[in-house]
């Protein structure tokens, strides 16, 4: 019994020693937070007393955020397929660290991804999920790491484990191995420079219940495209 808790004590005391200290002052960008998991982390490092600088899709997600949040958090509009929109939410970045330096850029956004087998898809769908999934991290990471160099901070990059299966034609699963692959190279590189580089490997949340009937949308979607060619060699039965 003594043993146990003379382990459970020298366990806290490890664990506190990485617990951060003096969140006031301290900056964290996060990505993709109209709704979902960046939403609510959004809103609980803001209860938790970190300068949280959160990107939106659209208008609307920006204000619902704004209205449930205290005064310190700062939103903006971002496109993470638009290098000019990139670059707008740097700038503002920088302004609001004031020399600081960024302590934290969490990536959370998703493109948006048609479902169907590989043999269905055109370029413009790959585009339309790793422009944002992959690009866009990769791009918005690569413009703020002065400021995460300067604050010694951290890289959060989340992604979707059922990205990790390769079940389904398309970019999705692409650009969450393309996540993995750039997260661990970065941090190999970062280690010189005193920023932590993580991956969190999530699974599914509430928010994110696969709809079937989107799936099912997106399916016939790229079905009714094929040429006739196509669909017969595949056949009704195969759909």
């Amino acid at each position: 019994i003594l043993a146990s808790i003379l382990s459970l004590i020298i366990y806290w005391t490890i664990r506190d020693r990485y617990r951060v200290r003096n969140l006031n002052g301290k900056h964290i960008f996060i990505t993709g937070c109209d709704t979902g998991l960046g939403n609510s982390l959004a809103k609980w490092l803001d209860k938790k007393g970190f300068c949280v600088i959160a990107a939106c899709a659209t208008e609307k997600g920006s204000q619902e955020l704004r209205s449930c949040s205290s005064l310190s958090l700062k939103t903006v509009n971002l496109n993470l397929a638009d290098s000019n929109s990139i670059a707008r939410a740097v700038v503002l970045v920088t302004e609001q660290t004031a020399g600081k330096g960024l302590f934290g850029l969490v990536s959370n956004a998703e493109g948006t991804a048609p479902v169907g087998p590989t043999d269905w898809l055109r370029i413009e769908d790959f585009h339309s999920v790793l422009d944002v999934s992959l690009l866009g991290l990769i791009e918005i990471t690569l413009k703020l790491l002065p400021l995460l160099k300067k604050a010694e901070g951290r890289v959060v990059n989340l992604v979707n484990a059922k990205g990790l299966m390769a079940f389904v034609g398309g970019g999705y699963s692409l650009s969450k191995w393309g996540m993995e692959a750039f997260s661990d190279t970065l941090r190999i590189e970062m280690q010189h420079f005193g920023v932590k580089v993580s991956i969190v490997e999530h699974g599914f949340f509430k928010a994110e219940e696969v709809n079937s009937d989107i799936i099912e949308k997106y399916l016939f979607k790229l079905w009714n495209r094929l040429t006739p060619e196509i669909r017969d060699f595949y056949g009704e039965k195969y759909l």
